[in-house]
């Protein structure tokens, strides 16, 4: 065993604060983030058919405009490392704070289509830094027997906003007689929707103030003595100081930075291992989860729901999201990632089948059938349960073990980057498959949650229960 693979001299390794529910605090505080993340990704589908009405536009410019958020994003998510490393993770936080709050100001306000489109990239790119800031700041704080739990809130919260735009969706469009056109406190209901995200957007940058600085920027930084402020705040007064800074120092001289190069290699241009961190990432999108999520009212509606009814029920997929990921959280280190990565692929077919078999059916005075009604509401939470099950959580743990670590960074970085591609793939394309054929276009999502099987059967290798350096 070399020196570098050695246990931690400092004790950090058992380290636990005396003040947990203060950690927990800053946690949460950080995952705030996520909450904006959901938030954000979600409230534009109660939205979706004001938008259409009131600019009179065509599916495919109305799929732009909902999906060109995904471009912010993705420049968001690609700058926010470089901009914390020279700023700190706090600033990153309160800089996406101040561009949460500026984009739901002006997207609920907007004078022209393009100035809406214009915001939603604005509040994309502050997705984009929560993404990436967040989780990368709760590692950096989290003493390292509480780092896997601690970790997890990132995703919950993003599920957890999810739900909570959902609902208020819901109440705003009650409290506008059930028109998103409707006038509420001098703006459309649709606008109000969009605005309200002012609130969370504050509340973030304000709990960012709250919170303390990365230890590990601190100590890049020069700022030793805050550093172990920091450290004794939330790792305890157990754990040896000095050793500890020391340790941080010497495992970022260590740490190598990555390259694109690096991940070049083999017959077809990446390696390997980087083809399939992309294909876990292709294929979590190409089951089409995020029309449940930025469409779901708007399918509803075309199937002959009433709109406050698919508001309804695109709360409830919400809740099922929650529930799912709360299963993923409690089994994925018990049953691994393999199986619930099949488990969750096979409950997908299932529900996405059937929903693609109720939308062949055609409407009866403007609505599906009964049978057919019922049975495309159940497949939907089927399928959204199943996906939150596995393939939402699974993905990422997968993503940020399954690499070696030389090229870690660089592939997920590259992992990542086409999960947003595929993102906006199906969210762009959605409203014009939908108006060409619904149920083709299910089927469509039904052959890729098929062929997710296969792929992890042959080329996907288990994580569960083995040490980074055993990765690749």
């Amino acid at each position: 065993m070399t020196s570098a693979e050695k246990a931690p001299s400092s004790g950090a390794r058992e380290a636990h604060p005396e003040h947990l529910a203060h950690v927990v605090f800053i946690a949460a505080a950080a995952a705030m983030g996520g909450f904006l993340f959901g938030y954000d990704s979600a409230v534009i589908n109660g939205a979706v058919e004001a938008i259409r009405d009131r600019y009179d536009i065509g599916s495919a410019t109305l799929a732009q405009v909902i999906a060109i958020a995904l471009i912010g994003c993705a420049i968001g998510a690609a700058t926010a490392g470089r901009i914390a490393d020279r700023i700190g993770r706090i600033r990153c936080m309160q800089i996406a704070s101040i561009l949460f709050t500026i984009s739901a100001i002006g997207s609920a306000l907007p004078f022209a289509l393009w100035d809406l489109a214009f915001w939603r990239i604005v509040g994309g790119f502050a997705i984009g830094m929560a993404s990436v800031i967040g989780p990368a700041y709760i590692a950096e704080v989290a003493p390292a027997a509480y780092r896997g739990r601690l970790g997890s809130f990132q995703q919950a919260a993003i599920v957890v906003g999810i739900a909570i735009s959902q609902l208020v969706n819901y109440a705003i469009l009650n409290a506008a007689g059930g028109d998103q056109r409707g006038r509420l406190i001098g703006l459309e209901a649709w606008q109000v929707m969009l605005g309200v995200m002012v609130i969370p957007a504050i509340l973030y940058g304000l709990l960012s103030f709250a919170i303390p600085e990365s230890p590990r920027y601190l100590i890049e930084a020069g700022h030793d003595l805050r550093a172990r402020q920091v450290l004794e705040e939330v790792e305890g007064k157990d754990v040896d100081l000095d050793a500890r800074v020391q340790e941080i120092r010497l495992a970022m001289h260590r740490e190598e930075k990555p390259t694109f190069k690096d991940l070049l290699g083999g017959s077809f241009f990446f390696k390997p291992i980087v083809w399939i961190g992309i294909g876990l990432s292709v294929f979590q999108q190409f089951v089409g989860i995020n029309v449940a999520f930025y469409y779901s009212a708007t399918l509803w509606q075309s199937v002959g729901v009433d709109p406050a009814e698919s508001f309804l029920y695109s709360f409830t997929t919400s809740i099922i999201n929650i529930v799912g990921t709360v299963i993923a959280m409690i089994f994925v280190d018990r049953i691994g990632r393999k199986p619930l990565a099949i488990i969750g692929s096979v409950g997908m077919v299932i529900g996405l089948a059937l929903e693609a078999w109720a939308f062949s059916y055609d409407l009866v005075d403007g609505k599906l059938p009964s049978t057919q009604g019922w049975v495309a509401l159940v497949a939907a939470h089927v399928f959204v349960l199943f996906f939150a099950l596995s393939w939402g959580v699974v993905v990422w743990v997968l993503l940020g073990e399954m690499f070696p670590n030389k090229i870690r960074a660089a592939a997920l970085g590259v992992a990542a980057s086409a999960q947003w591609i595929a993102n906006w793939a199906i969210t762009a394309t959605f409203p014009s498959l939908a108006d060409w054929n619904l149920s083709a276009t299910y089927i469509i999502y039904t052959v890729f949650a098929a062929l997710s099987i296969p792929f992890v059967l042959k080329f996907v290798k288990e994580t569960k229960g083995k040490a980074l350096e055993e990765m690749g």
